[in-house]
């Protein structure tokens, strides 16, 4: 078949063109980081790559044998300790925000219910026991007086 039959030919209901949508929107599976954490995700991932950029071109002056090598891989060890502690810092500050704004997770949550549940079974038995004792005590009384 050549190119003026496939112009001619129909097109079957299967060849029909769909166009596709550029941008699709699907719900987020995770909830976004909190902001002193992203904040400190972003610092790390600019220290940490302007320290690999650092280390790339210390190798590459130390292959060449120019004077500024041993300064700049000097410079490149503290710069790795340096983004060595901002990793660090995003791990902590993690931390820090969970223990403090206590994130609520699946079992943790479904615990909390079950013991509410016992607490309102507990509550509830104790009241029927007051309630059962109080009606003896009113019976007893007038059993009593007459």
């Amino acid at each position: 078949m050549d190119t003026d039959e496939r112009r001619e030919a129909t097109p079957a209901a299967d060849d029909l063109y769909v166009p596709r949508q550029l941008w699709v929107e699907e719900p987020a599976t995770r909830r976004r980081m909190a902001e002193p954490v992203r904040r400190a995700a972003v610092r790390a991932v600019i220290i940490v790559s302007l320290t690999m950029i650092q280390a790339m071109t210390a190798l590459l002056f130390t292959l060449s044998g120019a004077w500024l090598a041993f300064p700049l891989v000097l410079s490149t060890v503290a710069g790795t300790v340096v983004a060595t502690w901002a990793v660090l810092d995003v791990w902590v500050t993690r931390q820090v925000w969970n223990q403090r704004n206590g994130v609520v997770s699946v079992p943790s949550s479904t615990a909390r219910q079950l013991r509410r549940d016992r607490r309102r079974a507990r509550r509830a038995a104790r009241a029927a026991a007051r309630g059962a004792s109080r009606i003896r005590q009113r019976a007893g009384g007038r059993l009593s007086q007459a």
